[in-house]
């Protein structure tokens, strides 16, 4: 149901009532602005086939009204093609359905907690891959202690291999970042939704070995279970994201994976707040390390809970590139997706506005276009550059001044900033 123009959205996302610190949100359902869903539904044909140009700048503009928002991220993160029907769509949600229930039962038969309704926060084997037999353990699991390390359980896992043992060292860490994740919201008071959280990322963590699980990882899947009633379509729009942001969670003995970004934020600021970056280079500061967490878990923290969905969505709509599902198609049907394709030009019109400036500046023609991400994090350090020149004296004073702007950030002028930053970075770069 439309709520009345100017309507705060918190009441969508309920804190619980002892959690009086909590930053109320900035985001208000504004009727002509936020996507409706009289709106959403017009932009489909009868088949189903969606227009998905009229809804970007609407989303943009003021946002997604939060009934419909799941349903929203899952064509802005490219689980559907926009070109698809309602009968091909629900063919392709069956078989995902079917395929999220086959992996989640090879985790089961490897640890019979997967998918129980219970889940666990202390380490059930030890890294040589034998049973813990601690008594938080044994109460957690409230199941025989021998079917931690079955011999070989029924999908023909050795619980000796080293992934099997990597996967298992991981799900303690998962269960205590459940807990700890939107732990104010009304939501996680059930213990349902908590292990539903915990069992999608332990079956990630299985799935994409390469990556695993790490900690952020929690707060990015978070709001798909809350807008997504049915368990394996919050994991596949999960899924889809970390398509996205997986690179920022591989790391090596050497290096983090977000430290590419923090290097390219470190350029941009260089290019359009010289002064600021020098001035961070002198404290120490330039490796950027501080702005590690916004970049990677997408500032969750930075925001209340619901303005770090509004700012999500305003990213994904100005990023949005409609050659991103055939991006995420697997491999046969996306090679047949583009053989069928070739020779046709991309419309701008379906395309973001933050993709269009890539397309007109040739963002796509030597490497893939920065992510929005990292013009908001600067456009964030741009606009306390004045404090951080004048205050900053040390990389505790830069982290401080930073962490006071918890709760405070507007994401819509968050994203304001992010384009003219990158329009001024394109124009600048530019010149020899």
């Amino acid at each position: 149901m439309w709520r009345d123009p100017g309507a705060p959205a918190d009441e969508f996302y309920q804190v619980r009532p002892e959690c009086t610190d909590v930053p109320k949100s900035k985001f208000r359902i504004k009727a002509g602005k936020t996507l409706s869903v009289r709106k959403w539904q017009a932009a489909f044909t009868p088949e189903g086939q969606l227009d998905i140009g009229k809804t970007l700048s609407r989303i943009y503009r003021g946002g997604i009204h939060p009934s419909i928002r799941g349903e929203v991220w899952e064509f802005l993160l490219g689980c559907y093609d926009p070109k698809s029907t309602f009968d091909e769509r629900d063919e392709i949600r069956q078989s995902r359905r079917a395929k999220y229930a086959s992996i989640k039962e090879e985790c089961r038969q490897m640890f019979p907690l997967i998918g129980s309704g219970r889940f666990i926060t202390a380490p059930v084997i030890t890294e040589d891959g034998e049973p813990i037999q601690d008594p938080i353990v044994l109460q957690q699991m409230d199941l025989d202690p021998a079917l931690i390390m079955p011999q070989n359980d029924a999908v023909g896992h050795n619980p000796r291999d080293k992934k099997v043992i990597q996967w298992k060292l991981t799900l303690h860490q998962i269960g205590l970042d459940v807990v700890r994740t939107d732990r104010t919201l009304v939501f996680y008071e059930k213990q349902e939704n908590l292990s539903k959280l915990w069992d999608i990322l332990a079956v990630y963590a299985w799935s994409d070995a390469d990556v695993g699980y790490c900690q952020g990882m929690s707060d990015l899947c978070s709001p798909m279970i809350m807008l997504l009633e049915d368990e394996a379509d919050a994991y596949w729009c999960f899924d889809r994201l970390m398509r996205r942001l997986r690179g920022n969670f591989r790391c090596t003995e050497s290096s983090v994976g977000v430290e590419t970004q923090l290097s390219n934020l470190a350029s941009i600021t260089q290019v359009i707040d010289p002064k600021l970056h020098q001035h961070l280079e002198t404290l120490g500061g330039g490796d950027y390390l501080f702005a590690f967490r916004m970049l990677m878990v997408l500032f969750r923290r930075e925001f209340s809970f619901c303005d770090s969905l509004y700012l999500w969505e305003m990213m994904w709509a100005l990023e949005y590139d409609p050659d991103m599902f055939s991006m995420y198609e697997e491999p046969e049907s996306a090679a047949e997706k583009s053989e069928g394709s070739k020779g046709k030009v991309k419309s701008r019109r379906q395309c973001g506005k933050y993709e269009r400036d890539n397309m007109k500046n040739g963002g796509k023609n030597d490497e893939a276009p920065l992510p929005i991400s990292i013009f908001l994090v600067a456009s964030v350090l741009k606009d306390k550059s004045s404090k951080l020149l004048t205050e900053a004296r040390g990389l505790d004073d830069v982290v401080k001044i930073l962490n006071d702007m918890t709760g405070n950030l507007d994401a819509k002028k968050a994203c304001t900033g992010a384009m003219k930053l990158h329009k001024k970075y394109l124009k600048k770069a530019k010149k020899p």
